[in-house]
């Protein structure tokens, strides 16, 4: 059966959380903020691929590893689309991510 990959639709936040990131990524060293983004890409693909391959980690919220970099891709599976709500370090207080994806 061929079934076609639901898009993945970034919520402002999470676009925002990666443009963050890669920004920091490139203050650290020039070019590692384009791996950050190949990671993430990736990641992505991956989740349109296997949506239900992750853990559910609150709810149908669902966690990501990002290959590469201490960073988790939260998203939701919708019948039309993959929601991404965050991409957040994992170093980040749980609570933070929690609330984003609770409201």
């Amino acid at each position: 059966m061929n079934r076609r990959a639901k898009e993945p639709h970034f919520l402002p936040a999470a676009r925002q959380d990666i443009a963050d990131a890669f920004a920091w990524c490139e203050q650290q060293s020039l070019g590692l903020g384009r791996e950050f983004l190949r990671c993430v890409d990736a990641t992505v693909v991956s989740i349109q691929r296997h949506p239900l391959m992750y853990p559910a980690v609150l709810v149908d919220y669902r966690r990501a590893l990002v290959r590469r970099f201490p960073y988790v891709v939260f998203y939701e599976v919708e019948p039309k689309c993959i929601v991404v709500y965050a991409v957040f370090h994992c170093s980040q207080d749980p609570n933070k991510w929690k609330a984003r994806l609770l409201n």
